[in-house]
């Protein structure tokens, strides 16, 4: 069963492929979206990736979450349920 993850304070210049790439090394991605608004097209600096199990999302939470990245440090963490 996949994990979803959300990654807060994300660089205002990252899209989906630069988000799914950060992600890659710590498993099975199954997909990567950045959070964009809707008219401007923007980023809103933040997403959520979905990970294939438990196990790689752990790995992921524990690599990246207070990294930071392009001078911002990265907050990810399981999604809460909507």
């Amino acid at each position: 069963m996949s994990t979803k993850l959300y990654v807060g304070n994300l660089p205002w210049t990252f899209n989906n492929n630069q988000l799914l790439d950060t992600f890659k090394p710590y498993g099975n991605v199954v997909s990567a979206k950045v959070v964009t608004d809707k008219e401007s097209g923007r980023s809103r600096g933040f997403g959520f990736v979905e990970m294939e199990n438990d196990n790689d999302a752990n790995s992921a939470i524990k690599a990246l979450n207070g990294s930071e990245l392009n001078g911002r440090k990265l907050v990810v963490a399981a999604a809460k349920a909507s």
